[in-house]
């Protein structure tokens, strides 16, 4: 059995399902920005956004942790290359943005968001860029 293979099918459809939500969600922000709160479509957006970090992100983004991990146990060996670390920072940067997204999803449930659309412009990027860099590292190894 190619345990190896197996976890990283797994991880590359967790990264997947995971950046899929990273680049969703911050669109629904800028949108649920524009909206009026106690409006039938804010609270729309609410049911969206919750469903989307819950039942989607969470789980997706603990699937490329844990499938990331497994891959690492099993070829330890990449542990002294120096891309790896720079793109473990990365994804540590990316868990980040996520767990600000969950604290940004939370205020607009509770009606306190105070942030403009062009905000939540702003950081609908930032998913992207992170990825640009794990991909190019991934891809080249440059060190």
């Amino acid at each position: 059995m190619d345990w190896y293979g197996i976890a990283k099918a797994l991880h590359i459809i967790s990264v997947i399902a995971w950046m899929a939500g990273m680049l969703y969600l911050p669109r629904l922000f800028v949108y649920h920005a524009e909206a009026d709160s106690g409006t039938s479509q804010s609270e729309t957006f609410k049911v969206m956004e919750r469903r989307l970090f819950r039942a989607i992100m969470n789980p997706a983004m603990v699937g490329t942790w844990v499938f990331g991990g497994a891959m690492l146990a099993l070829s330890p060996g990449w542990l002294s290359d120096g891309w790896l670390h720079a793109k473990l920072m990365l994804v540590v940067a990316m868990t980040f943005v996520h767990h600000l997204f969950g604290y940004w999803r939370k205020t607009f449930e509770r009606d306190e968001n105070r942030r403009s659309p062009r905000f939540y412009r702003f950081w609908n990027e930032m998913p992207t860029l992170l990825l640009i860099g794990i991909v190019f590292l991934v891809v080249l190894k440059p060190f």
